[in-house]
């Protein structure tokens, strides 16, 4: 039905223009008939079908590998290469830490609660007190966060973790 309709309209329009060519000159016109275009012509599209489809199989993939990526990571710390600077050692207060979470400062044994009150009296006596953080391999990290947000409340900010150097 649609290709009869697109047939007459193609033929009324055909009709319409050679009455008028017609009218407008006395010698006769010869019209040439419409050709479709569309037949002779290559398809030069490409189909993006299988590149989606691909994209979306490496989406994936990168979805399942990244988190097992993540996973199988094995981290050996604390450990630098770097040379230690000269320090004045009165200005200079350590903190250790060991694996069964016992808090030293200065070689004596203290509680988080008062280790936190020395903190903030260390730190009016001497406004320039450096802190030097000893924490043992196998500590849990979140036990030396707790022992940093100590020192960020006694508004502590020369602080350093002493590290062991590299074996060569």
């Amino acid at each position: 039905m649609f290709l009869d309709k697109q047939r007459s309209t193609r033929s009324t329009i055909a009709q319409g223009r050679l009455l008028n060519a017609q009218r407008s000159t006395s010698n006769a016109v010869v019209m040439r008939r419409y050709s479709q275009r569309q037949s002779l012509s290559s398809l030069s599209e490409i189909n993006i079908t299988p590149l989606l489809d691909l994209a979306f199989v490496l989406l994936i993939i990168f979805m399942i590998t990244t988190p097992l990526l993540e996973n199988s990571m094995s981290l050996v710390i604390p450990s630098s290469g770097a040379t230690n600077l000269p320090i004045n050692s009165s200005q200079v207060q350590t903190i250790s830490i060991d694996r069964t979470e016992t808090i030293r400062l200065n070689n004596q044994v203290v509680d988080t609660a008062a280790l936190s009150a020395q903190l903030i009296e260390l730190k009016r006596a001497h406004p320039d007190v450096a802190i030097v953080i000893r924490p043992d391999r196998e500590l849990p990290v979140q036990k030396l966060v707790t022992l940093m947000d100590a020192l960020q409340r006694a508004e502590i900010t020369k602080v350093g973790i002493a590290t062991k150097a590299d074996e060569k």
